[in-house]
Formats: structure tokens, C-alpha cells, sequence
């Protein structure tokens, strides 16, 4: 390709403009250019929404707030400042807080909620930046909740549906422990919160905030009150144990009674029997004793006379003093066994067949 020639109008045009740049009033225009370009201009985000003030003062309507706006926008350079808002949903999570409620409990309450800029120009004009937003919200929930939770009783805060029916303990209920004595529920925690919202929104929106939620995160109790609801637990199941106790001890001594029942009944039948059978012993003694004592005479008296020296034997000893009458019948059972030793040997009847002595 041949190359253009020296005074081709092309060449021409590009040999002044650089001349004009290069001049003092060039320079001047260029940095005009720059300034208006770079301080002038400005995008806008779809996250975000502009209030344009001039010398701190609103110009106009916020851009991109109802309206979609979101792009490249030009505003005067160095006269007019660009202020960006989140347009997005912020978040407000408040520091916990000691409360009391209507049963005159102390709670802590932790809260959080959700809200956005609804009036850029409201809020810029009353607040000016996030930091402020948040310090009002702090003061404005906090309060509404305080109001709340004082008009109501703990358990209303502690439940989240009135419809809900708590779940009672079975062993509890038997035993009629504290558990059975809970009060109904009227309103419940989600409704607690509406009010809390309902009350607070109109106070936030004076300085162009939309509330959009509340909503309670924690609850914990006070330590004397958490020291009150041990106790509390800790004599529920200690009423569960000692009606167990109470119940075992009922059986125990069912249990103790029928063993002693059941003994004194097998020790009485024992006894019975051992008395019959000792009576039916006795008695075929008896007969046995009679069949042959009384079969003569002397069977008879010798009878009588073992009996007498059993009883001699169990009633005397070697100290014993006995002293007998002439007409006592040991004394004469004595004379007539010396009488006896003094007979003749002829006057002494036969013994019997087969008798050794004989």
C-alpha cells in the first residue's frame, strides 16, 4: 500500500488537532473535558438508590427508589454530591436486653428484625447514614418490645402457638405433679411479635423506613430464675421418684406380707401335723402301754413301780434331802422292797418259763 502524501487532508487534520492540544487553551479544554466527564458522571447500581444534593441540600427525586433507574446518570462536578442507600433488605439484630414480664419474672430477650429504606429522601434528611438507622431501631424495638413482653405473662413469650397443647409427662400427670397445673395460652409468641411490629412500624416510618419483621431469637432466663426453674424440675422428678419409692414399697410389703401369711400357714399346718401324728403316736403308745401293763396284776404293779422310780429319778439327786412319813407311799414302797429282800427264798414266787433267773 503506497503511503499517503505529505499534504493529504487527513495527515492535515490530525497535524492541528495535536497543535490545538498542545496549546495552553487546549490543555485548559482538556482538562475541562476530564472534569466534567469524571466528576460529572456516575452509574447507579440495581442494589442501591441516589439522592443528589447540591451543597448538602436534596436536588430532585431519588433515583432508582420507585422507579427503575439504575445506569449511567450525570450530575454538575463539584457543586453536586451522588448520596448511595442500600435498596436492598437490611438487617437490625439488637443487643439483649433484661425485661419483665407481667408475672413479674426477669427475662433476657434477644430480638432481631428485618427493614429497608422505603423514602430515600425522608431518610437521608432525618438520619443521613446506616449508623443512625440502627441506633433508632435500637431504641424504638427495644422499647415497643419491653411494652409487650410487660403486658404479658412468660409463658406466652416461651410458647409459639396457642393451639398448641404443651406435652404433658405421663408419670408427672399420674402423680399430679406441677406440671398439670399450667396455665392456658391466649396469645402465644407470633403474636407477641405482631404487636411488637405493629406498634414499632409507624414510629421507623417517620424517617423513611419500612419495618418488614420482628421476630424474638433467644430467650434465657435470669440466674435467680434459672435457679427457680432447677428447683422447679428437680421437685417434679423427685415426685416421679418417690411415688416410684411410695409404689415399691407398696409391693415390698405386699410382697412381705404374703410370704409371712404363707409361712405361719405352712408353720400352722406343720405344727398340726406333728400334733396328730405325736397324738397318734401317743395314743397307739398308750394302748400298747395299757395292753400290757394291764394284762395281770403284777404287770400292773410293776407299772406303777418303774413309774415311781422314774419320778425318783427325776426329781432327786445326790444333794437332794428327802424326808419321808412311816405312811407315805415311797416310804412304804421302800419297806415293802426291804421286806421283800428279807423273805425267805421258798416264799418267793416261780419265775416265769424261760426266764434267765430261773
Amino acid at each position: 500500500m503506497a503511503p499517503l502524501p505529505v499534504n493529504h487532508p487527513l495527515l492535515t487534520t490530525l497535524r492541528r488537532l495535536a497543535a490545538a492540544v498542545s496549546s495552553p487553551l487546549g490543555l485548559l479544554g482538556a482538562a475541562a473535558l476530564a472534569v466534567l466527564l469524571f466528576g460529572g458522571a456516575y452509574t447507579v447500581d440495581q442494589t442501591e438508590q441516589v439522592v443528589i444534593t447540591q451543597f448538602g441540600r436534596p436536588v430532585g427525586a431519588p433515583i432508582n427508589a420507585t422507579e427503575p433507574g439504575a445506569g449511567l446518570h450525570f450530575k454538575l462536578p463539584l457543586v453536586q454530591k451522588a448520596n448511595r442507600f442500600e435498596r436492598r433488605i437490611l438487617e437490625w439484630d439488637g443487643p439483649p436486653s433484661e425485661m419483665t414480664t407481667r408475672d413479674k419474672l426477669y427475662v433476657v430477650v434477644d430480638t432481631f428484625a428485618r427493614w429497608r429504606i422505603d423514602d430515600p429522601l425522608k431518610y437521608f434528611q432525618s438520619l443521613r447514614d446506616e449508623r443512625s438507622a440502627l441506633s433508632r431501631l435500637d431504641d424504638i424495638i427495644g422499647s415497643e418490645t419491653r411494652n409487650v413482653v410487660a403486658r404479658h405473662d412468660l409463658i406466652e413469650l416461651v410458647r409459639s402457638d396457642p393451639r398448641r397443647q404443651p406435652e404433658r409427662d405421663a408419670e408427672l400427670a399420674a402423680s399430679g405433679g406441677l406440671e398439670g397445673a399450667l396455665p392456658p395460652i391466649e396469645f402465644g409468641r407470633k403474636e407477641l411479635e405482631r404487636e411488637i411490629l405493629a406498634a414499632a412500624r409507624p414510629k421507623v416510618g417517620l424517617w423513611g423506613i419500612e419495618l418488614l419483621d420482628v421476630r424474638v431469637k433467644r430467650l434465657n432466663y435470669k440466674s435467680g430464675v434459672i435457679e427457680k426453674i432447677y428447683d422447679r424440675m428437680t421437685s417434679e422428678r423427685m415426685q416421679i421418684a418417690e411415688r416410684f419409692r411410695s409404689e415399691g414399697e407398696g409391693e415390698a410389703a405386699k410382697i412381705t406380707g404374703k410370704k409371712e401369711r404363707d409361712l405361719q400357714r405352712i408353720q400352722s399346718e406343720a405344727y398340726r401335723r406333728v400334733q396328730e401324728v405325736r397324738g397318734a403316736a401317743d395314743a397307739k403308745a398308750s394302748a400298747v402301754y395299757a395292753g400290757a401293763y394291764a394284762a395281770s396284776p403284777r404287770a400292773a404293779d410293776f407299772y406303777a413301780f418303774v413309774k415311781t422310780l422314774d419320778t425318783w429319778k427325776a426329781t432327786l439327786d445326790r444333794d437332794s434331802t428327802l424326808i419321808l412319813t412311816t405312811d407315805s407311799d415311797l416310804f412304804r414302797l421302800l419297806k415293802r422292797v426291804g421286806d421283800a429282800a428279807a423273805a425267805p427264798a421258798a416264799d418267793r414266787p416261780a419265775p416265769p418259763p424261760g426266764d434267765p433267773a430261773r
